[in-house]
């Protein structure tokens, strides 16, 4: 199978959101049929894994809209812009948790969150050297930092206590990296 198989015959904006876009495509399918699909566009977003100097690591609880629940995730957002990925997690670290990455934060992995309707693109990132600064959180955010170590998160996933996708990837990609260096 080929991407070349399908032809996108319209991509027809619905709504225009504050942080994605809605749009009708229609594509031909390889058999000649068309097929009519929702899709969402996402500017991308960057999350960090923030490691303190005894390997936990930082994480934020706060209230999210899809479930309608309380979350436990690594720290995360938005892109602005033509922002970097990299500069987007590293912010975000310091406006959510209060900790400033010092030196350079690692790529960990890229994830597209649903593919099959979305072209959410999120970089994960991993930093060790954090500095003790202050949150600057938006108006409309109210976040608990707790630190876990990677043990406690991998068991919290297990008992689907942490059930957000990025963080559920970087959790368990970060524990097979350190212990892959051991």
């Amino acid at each position: 199978m080929k991407k070349e198989e399908y032809k996108k015959l319209n991509h027809e904006l619905m709504h225009h959101g504050r942080i994605v876009d809605f749009y009708a495509d229609t594509v031909e399918l390889p058999n000649g049929e068309l097929a009519h699909w929702d899709f969402i566009q996402h500017r991308g977003a960057a999350a960090i894994v923030p490691v303190l100097p005894d390997g936990r690591i930082l994480m934020v609880r706060q209230y999210r809209v899809g479930p309608d629940q309380i979350t436990l995730e690594i720290p995360a957002g938005g892109l602005n812009g033509d922002e970097e990925m990299i500069t987007c997690a590293t912010r975000e670290c310091e406006e959510e948790t209060g900790y400033r990455v010092v030196g350079e934060a690692k790529h960990l992995i890229t994830i597209y969150t649903t593919p099959a309707f979305c072209n959410e693109r999120i970089g994960i990132f991993y930093a060790d050297h954090l500095e003790k600064s202050h949150q600057h959180l938006d108006p409309d955010e109210f976040v608990n930092v707790e630190a876990k170590t990677i043990d406690e998160l991998t068991q919290m996933i297990l008992n689907h206590e942490i059930i957000d996708t990025k963080t559920v990837t970087a959790v368990l990609t970060y524990k097979a990296l350190i212990e892959q260096k051991k």
